[in-house]
């Protein structure tokens, strides 16, 4: 071909490409003429900021340069402003407070994501008000539609349970099933029963608990794995719904400078293990393949499967990208305090015959967890009473005896009780104590009412005590149990004040800045095996951070703020 026609042939192509990319929307256009961006400098510098980066080897700086999504370098300006080139963005903060994003350790991403559109009982301070909002959303559906809500707490308004009573007189054609702010409790109406095959007839299930009248007739209310005579008959959420939950959830999280999060699934005592494995197929691999993700996920699956999760990691890695990481296996061993399900050396108060519940069989866990330790997966178990984390803890020993010592990081989820000397065991071998600070916000009142006093002030989240016992702490809201809110979670982990009091709750076990803060980043990565690539602003990390209304340290240290100005992933602005 003659030079010159090649040259018109070139130049029409380019013409036609030029003219197809106005069809495309803005943020996938092509632009003319491409410039080759020069790799010696950086996509954008952070100056004049007030840097906390969660590395000791280099505790703050002032400005940060950022390269495809990474940490370039970090430090004074001096030592970055020869990486801005003539198309490096600057973003001069003016002091403004920079922290690592935030690393939410332990939720049920999808079931918050879903919380969030259903009726919202979290803060309701009254009976009244309960059946208010559920005869509120009662309006809008159709007879015979399901009718989902969550969030309550009977300790709020005094302590009385609810009851299908008082449910069945507004929603009498619509079964309606509303979790407790826990997860493991629920009640159900008297038609969602019906459904269900539930009455007065109906066993009790292993590890769970139908609650009745005097009579032996249900009041409605199921615990634990009696829950799952509910679940078993409630319409599946459609794929559609849950694919909306996850990305609203993403956004909630990302407003509260929150960007990575381990998920450990929409599993609980009574639900199906094939709930999470769903999740995972149907909702995070559309989301990966579709280039949905906006946030990092460590993702946790039910025990009873670890075979499978096994099989997956060999066939994928433990991370399927960026964004979607594989983490291990979850377990429960008891409940929860406010269902009185959680396992105790002592009885709860008024209730002697009540220990609490041990919802998996020691030997059962024992076998699955030593099969999943010896596969290479982390593993992750449930433990809130004392009695049940000294069984954890005498367990662990067990597995490191069988299968020998390694770096397996091995984590207790919530370690909310602890008996006395209980803490100093977590540091014999290296345990990881997944904990939920913004849940003493509740229990601080209302654990002496369930578990007395005395044993309340000596044994409920001991912070201080696990750290100096050499665990690591990793800090997560259990969401949507409690909202994701790390500014208040490392508020609540400093001062220990529930709203109205005015001294700490156990002063003793109150916690630093410094502390709160490494328990929502790098301890928190630590805990999922990501401090490689997050959790400090490190050269080689993900550009993940947060930037704070605060305007020096002093100021952030003083006064910690209730909210983020913004929140950027690998380098880029994702929230607002």
């Amino acid at each position: 071909m003659p030079l010159a026609a090649h040259s018109a042939l070139l130049a029409a192509a380019v013409a036609i490409v030029a003219a197809v990319s106005l069809l495309v929307p803005p943020p996938f256009r092509f632009s003319f003429p491409w410039t080759p961006r020069d790799h010696r400098f950086a996509d954008m510098v952070l100056t004049s900021a007030t840097i906390y980066t969660a590395d000791p080897a280099r505790p703050f700086a002032d400005a940060m340069a950022v390269r495809d999504g990474r940490v370039l370098r970090i430090g004074t300006y001096q030592s970055v402003k020869e990486l801005k080139g003539r198309h490096t963005r600057e973003l001069n903060l003016s002091g403004n407070v920079v922290l690592p994003g935030f690393i939410d350790s332990h939720v049920h991403f999808i079931e918050g994501g879903l919380q969030l559109a259903r009726v919202p009982l979290r803060g309701v301070r009254s009976k009244d008000d309960f059946i208010a909002r559920v005869k509120e959303a009662v309006t809008d559906k159709h007879p015979g539609q399901w009718i989902f809500g969550g969030g309550w707490n009977n300790d709020v308004w005094g302590g009385d349970l609810p009851a299908a009573a008082w449910l069945d007189d507004i929603s009498p054609e619509n079964p309606v099933w509303l979790s407790r702010m826990d997860g493991h409790m629920g009640v159900a109406n008297s038609l969602a029963m019906k459904i269900a095959g539930i009455d007065k007839n109906t066993n009790d299930p292993i590890g769970g608990t139908i609650m009745r009248t005097t009579k032996g007739e249900p009041t409605g209310l199921l615990v634990d794995t009696a829950m799952k005579l509910i679940f078993d008959v409630i319409q599946k959420v459609s794929n559609r719904e849950r694919k909306e939950a996850l990305l609203r959830a993403s956004r909630h999280a990302l407003m509260r400078g929150v960007t990575t999060v381990v998920d450990v699934g929409s599993y609980f005592p009574g639900v199906s293990d094939e709930k999470t494995w769903q999740d995972f197929s149907d909702i995070y691999k559309w989301a990966h393949s579709m280039e949905k993700m906006i946030i990092r996920v460590c993702l946790f699956f039910p025990m009873p499967t670890w075979s499978r999760v096994s099989d997956l990691i060999d066939e994928n890695g433990r991370s399927l990208s960026q964004w979607i990481h594989l983490g291990g296996v979850k377990a429960f061993l008891d409940g929860s305090v406010g269902s009185s399900s959680a396992l105790f050396h002592e009885p709860y108060e008024g209730d002697p015959g009540n220990y609490g519940l041990q919802v998996t069989d020691m030997d059962t866990l024992l076998n699955r967890t030593l099969e999943s330790d010896k596969s290479g997966l982390q593993v992750a178990i449930h433990a809130i009473g004392d009695k049940a984390n000294d069984m954890l803890l005498d367990m662990v020993d067990m597995v490191v005896n069988l299968n020998g010592v390694k770096d397996r990081r091995f984590r207790i989820e919530h370690a909310q009780h602890l008996a006395p000397g209980a803490a100093n065991r977590f540091g014999k071998h290296g345990l990881i104590a997944s904990v939920q600070p913004d849940h003493l916000l509740d229990d601080a009142t209302s654990a002496g009412n369930k578990i007395g006093s005395e044993r309340a002030e000596r044994s409920s989240y001991t912070f201080r005590s696990l750290l100096t016992g050499g665990a690591q702490l990793a800090f997560g809201s259990d969401w949507p149990v409690s909202d994701i809110n790390p500014l208040q979670a490392i508020q609540t982990a400093m001062f220990r004040k529930p709203p109205g009091w005015e001294v700490p709750w156990i002063p003793a076990e109150c916690l630093t800045l410094d502390e709160s803060l490494k328990a929502h980043t790098i301890s928190a990565a630590y805990a999922c095996f990501l401090d490689h690539v997050v959790g400090s602003l490190s050269e080689g990390k993900y550009a993940d951070f947060v930037v704070l209304p605060s305007r020096s340290w002093d100021e952030f240290s003083t006064d910690v703020p209730g909210k983020v100005l913004a929140t950027y992933v690998s380098g880029k602005q994702a929230y607002p």
